[in-house]
């Protein structure tokens, strides 16, 4: 048969390569793309796209975005949705099966412990497994390396001697255990100088060297007042590390706008440091930790201001002592939405859940559940403090940013392009928001219609999409497990 002059020029001017770029892929009588979503808003912050297409996925990866429908085994059809890249979680503590049920039905598509981290990286990741409901990794943790050197058995943070003063030697064994975490992938270097009051400048200026030396980051949790920060951006600057400043909007409390120029000023002196936040006005943490140690010395009118998180009862100096001495979370009111309202308004940080979880794996504060629904709801669309194309950035694409130069798997995260994983979140501007509360933090997020990690369906409808199997003679139904462990280069 005699080859159709068109096809004839395409072939001889090499215009075939072109039409193959276009992301048209899978009009009929190709392959099938093993899901297809249609008809959706598609908003991806690194190509700055928002618009009507089509998005075909084969296997894991993103393999067409187009303006014309494609043709899929499975179609999942966004008609009136957001499709937006998955929301990435880097300051979360609760992870296991329990607590990724909630960061999905929040959007998120990977999780990570940076802040705490874990004293053993191989262990967290032999603990964790192969395969969760989202994707998981984690960061060496210098409060717990402290721990294990001087001897703290406290529970995630020091109790005892992990908050003192470590000698020379101690110093070099604590950097040593750092290190052999690095050199086993952790994702960065978790560092909390407020649960740790007896770590030396010494020390921590120890920490940002090793993190320089490696090329990672330091994920730190600041001490009290602006003093901190520029002590901890001098560190960070004198060894040529990058810095990660967590929650900024619960250390800086109504001295947010100084602590943003701050670390803008840092910015513009290409030094790089990066910062997150949460949008509630209470933080919580363990009621044990350092934080709390003047605590005999406060007014009678401060306790009132702590929530049992376990009950939701508000203390007194009689019921604080109880609960010190038995441990646990505790939620601390303190900050104002006006405060809260001037960092989310702020183009700088990027927002992190810091959840947590109580010993049945239910969160412990709303924004353990609530987080990112919470900005999309209430600050995008029901105040708009900032635009829906601003809140996906800030979830998506800089979360990324600020990991891919340690770990390469994020280079294709936080972005809907061709090549890219598909992690995907779809989800209603017109209904989404959080209905966790303090009073019930174990409540779903609504308005998040689809999640897909790594190719795979998690949530179809708002409900999780458990599959039935053949297993011999019996039908067993369960949750997808498509995440992966996420972690630096070995």
């Amino acid at each position: 048969m005699t080859t159709p002059w068109f096809a004839t020029w395409l072939l001889a001017t090499g215009l075939t390569a072109l039409v193959a770029t276009t992301q048209t892929r899978g009009q009929s009588g190709d392959r099938p793309y093993d899901l297809v979503i249609a008809n959706g808003r598609v908003i991806d912050p690194e190509s700055r796209l928002d618009g009507v297409r089509h998005i075909g996925i084969r296997g894991d990866r993103i393999l067409a975005v187009s303006r014309r429908p494609l043709h899929g085994r499975d179609v999942i059809d966004a008609t009136g949705h957001v499709v937006s890249p998955g929301f990435i979680d880097l300051h979360r503590h609760a992870h296991g099966d329990a607590s990724y049920r909630y960061a999905a039905r929040d959007g998120v598509t990977s999780a990570f412990e940076l802040e705490v981290g874990t004293p053993d990286v191989e262990a967290w990741y032999r603990m964790m497994g192969p395969a969760r409901l989202i994707n998981f990794g984690v960061g060496a943790g210098h409060i717990g390396a402290r721990m294990q050197v001087l001897g703290d058995k406290g529970f995630m943070l020091p109790t005892g001697p992990g908050r003192g003063a470590a000698t020379a030697t101690e110093i070099t064994a604590i950097l040593a255990a750092l290190e052999r975490n690095v050199l086993s992938g952790a994702v960065a270097i978790g560092m909390g100088v407020a649960y740790t009051p007896g770590a030396s400048t010494a020390e921590l200026a120890g920490v940002f060297r090793l993190a320089a030396r490696h090329r990672t980051f330091v994920f730190a949790h600041l001490g009290s007042g602006a003093r901190a920060l520029n002590a901890l951006l001098g560190m960070a600057g004198d060894a040529g590390a990058s810095l990660h400043i967590a929650h900024i909007n619960s250390t800086a409390g109504d001295e947010i706008r100084t602590y943003l120029d701050v670390v803008r000023a840092a910015r513009t002196r290409n030094q790089d440091v990066t910062t997150e936040l949460y949008p509630y006005t209470a933080g919580a943490t363990l009621i044990q930790s350092a934080l709390y140690d003047d605590w005999e010395r406060w007014p009678d009118e401060r306790f009132s201001r702590l929530e049992w998180a376990a009950t939701g009862e508000r203390l007194t100096r009689k019921t604080f002592a109880a609960y010190r001495a038995q441990g646990g979370s505790v939620i601390a009111h303190g900050n104002l939405e006006t405060t809260l309202t001037v960092a989310i308004a702020d183009p700088l940080p990027m927002f992190a859940s810091d959840g947590g979880r109580d010993a049945s794996d239910n969160p412990t504060h709303p924004r353990g559940a609530g987080t990112f629904a919470r900005i999309l709801g209430h600050y995008v669309r029901d105040e708009r403090v900032l635009s829906l194309e601003e809140a996906i950035r800030r979830m998506t694409i800089e979360p990324a940013r600020r990991l891919q130069a340690r770990v390469p798997d994020m280079r294709d995260r936080g972005r809907i392009r061709v090549g890219s994983y598909a992690d995907i979140t779809i989800f209603d501007p017109a209904t989404v928001i959080d209905r966790s509360t303090y009073g019930n933090a174990a409540a779903y997020s609504t308005g998040i219609v689809h999640v897909i990690v790594n190719g795979v369906p998690i949530i179809r409808e708002s409900e999780f999409d458990d599959r039935a199997e053949m297993q011999g003679l019996r039908v067993v139904i369960g949750t997808r497990m498509p995440g992966r462990p996420i972690r630096a280069p070995r």
